[in-house]
């Protein structure tokens, strides 16, 4: 393979302007000319990794299959171009400074003075170097925006990384705001031209840059940004927003993305295949039809909480011709309510969910969805938590354990979910213990799963053997198994030595599947995920809008 070319994707003006979407898209039009690909998000919190931030702070953590706890972004770069991420592709302030630490602490450094520059530079740049010879691109996003103290030494090492492997390997993309203002009628281009200073200050001259807006960039401003920017107009690139995520890809390309990015490394490629996207995109935008998904949990209000199950569940819909009408319900509403009042807020539901969540809070609410949708027959998705509390309603309302209940929760004499201790991965033993780190200790990445023949779950995925992802501390205390089962509950997904149930569901039932794991993270949008695609069917049978 020859030499990787670097692409480093910085930010200005505001923050959640899409980076990540927008390298993403890139990378998928790079793809689709022939190229491979590789990204990398390099966040300057000091966190070690987002594993114990709250959603309310850093929506979804998303799992990589050697059980990296990462950033959102990591969930755009694997839809969009379908590349696995690891460990490598996530590289944060705390994990940057715990490795120059340890290695201080070791005496790697021979006594000298460890500062920023160059040991904490020269670790971020070691973290860009594990891209090359990876991929033909490598694409590196820089969380934050210019001008922050924190990003400050992420800047200066990409600055110190195109002098290092040569400026014709790298290109700097610099996504930026040019907001209108309603009263004066215009489009302000001065946003713009200062953070395009503040990076230049910096030591990086941007090379292209990528102006988000609400409605097209006209001649004459794409002008004087560059005039100010120090260069083409045509590299003054324009991204409006969209009324899907994947007509993003389309859209770049119209702009000319793609072709000024090959023309800055010299590079000639085929024109990139876009009808796959194209197609996605027209789904999202102009379904057949419709179903509503209720899901309940406790993040509902916050659109990144849910990030790759919202995706999952569009792609889903595309395997049906259908889109998804959100109904995020706060689980603590539905607490108390009567079967009446139950029955009027579920009466247009096709479909109900209840996702992984941490914590007693809303419990009870969730609860009572589960159990609304197994006497009901309204076709029910549970996913980690969701799955444990659907073990748990079983077991109190049909097995007759009264007091089933998990002990993350709390101290209980029947604990059908209990803290998982040990286990096995790769032939080889992890423990935990309660009092231990919260941070990186839980079942973390993927493991794999023997299906049991003749079941929903066989049936979905038509095959004997999965691998799924996970993230949860708590397990189904397997001494229960035999008298669930004697219930009527099957367990249809379990570790290969039998230790771990994976997935539980209901015979007699239109569509009753809990899984443990986590399905969302392997979801795309080219290839939506089996049980999503089927789940997502029944519940347009129950009940299409």
């Amino acid at each position: 393979m020859n030499k990787t070319h670097y692409i480093f994707i910085t930010g200005g003006v505001v923050s959640s302007l899409g980076k990540g979407v927008s390298g993403a898209a890139l990378a998928a039009l790079l793809q689709s000319r022939g190229f491979t690909v590789r990204m990398q998000k390099l966040d300057p919190y000091i966190n070690v990794d987002p594993g114990t931030m709250s959603p309310h702070q850093h929506g979804e953590v998303f799992v990589t299959d050697d059980g990296a706890e990462t950033d959102l972004d990591l969930g755009h770069y694997e839809r969009f171009t379908n590349v696995m991420t690891s460990q490598t592709n996530n590289y944060t302030t705390g994990r940057i400074y715990q490795t120059v630490i340890d290695k201080e602490r070791r005496g790697d450094y021979l006594g000298a003075t460890v500062q920023v520059i160059p040991h904490i530079t020269n670790e971020i740049k070691n973290g860009i170097d594990t891209s090359e010879g990876q991929a033909d691109f490598a694409l590196v996003e820089i969380g934050g925006t210019v001008g922050d103290i924190e990003s400050l030494p992420f800047l200066e090492a990409i600055r110190q990384y195109a002098n290092q492997v040569g400026r014709e390997r790298c290109l700097f993309l610099h996504l930026t705001l040019v907001p209108y203002i309603p009263t004066a009628g215009e489009l302000k281009t001065k946003p713009t031209q200062h953070s395009v200073k503040e990076l230049l200050s910096i030591g990086i001259q941007a090379d292209i840059l990528l102006c988000r807006s609400d409605r097209p960039l006209p001649k004459g401003e794409r002008e004087k940004i560059a005039l100010f920017s120090n260069m083409r107009a045509d590299r003054v690139i324009n991204g409006v927003d969209q009324r899907s995520v994947y007509d993003v890809i389309t859209e770049l390309h119209k702009e000319g993305l793609d072709d000024r990015v090959l023309e800055h490394f010299r590079l000639g490629a085929p024109k990139p295949r876009l009808k796959p996207w194209q197609d996605v995109a027209k789904l999202d935008t102009e379904p057949k039809d419709k179903v509503r998904i209720s899901v309940v949990g406790k993040y509902g209000q916050l659109g990144d909480a849910y990030m790759s199950l919202k995706e999952a569940l569009k792609h889903g819909g595309y395997a049906n011709t259908s889109g998804i009408d959100y109904d995020f319900i706060e689980a603590e509403d539905l607490e108390g309510l009567t079967k009446e009042q139950l029955d009027e807020r579920f009466a247009d539901t096709g479909g109900i969910l209840v996702p992984g969540g941490f914590g007693e809070r809303g419990t009870a609410g969730k609860i009572a969805a589960i159990e609304y949708a197994r006497t009901n027959n309204v076709p029910y998705f549970g996913i980690c938590l969701g799955m444990q509390l659907a073990v748990v309603e079983f077991a109190r309302h049909v097995a007759n354990i009264k007091n089933a209940n998990s002990s993350e929760f709390g101290p209980v004499d029947d604990a059908v979910i209990g803290l998982m201790t040990e286990w096995d991965k790769g032939g080889k033993s992890e423990k935990r213990s309660k009092d231990g780190d919260l941070g990186g200790t839980m079942r973390l990445g993927s493991y794999p799963c023997a299906l049991v023949k003749g079941t929903k779950a066989a049936e979905v995925y038509s095959a004997d053997n999965i691998d799924e992802r996970h993230r949860h501390r708590y397990e189904f205390n397997i001494s229960y198994k035999q008298q669930l089962e004697d219930a009527g509950l099957t367990f249809s997904g379990m570790s290969p030595d039998g230790k771990l149930a994976e997935i539980v569901e209901l015979k007699d039932h239109p569509w009753f599947v809990a899984v443990q794991f986590h399905p969302e993270f392997k979801s795309r949008p080219l290839d939506p995920h089996p049980l999503f695609a089927s789940f997502v069917k029944a519940s347009l049978k129950h009940k299409a809008l």
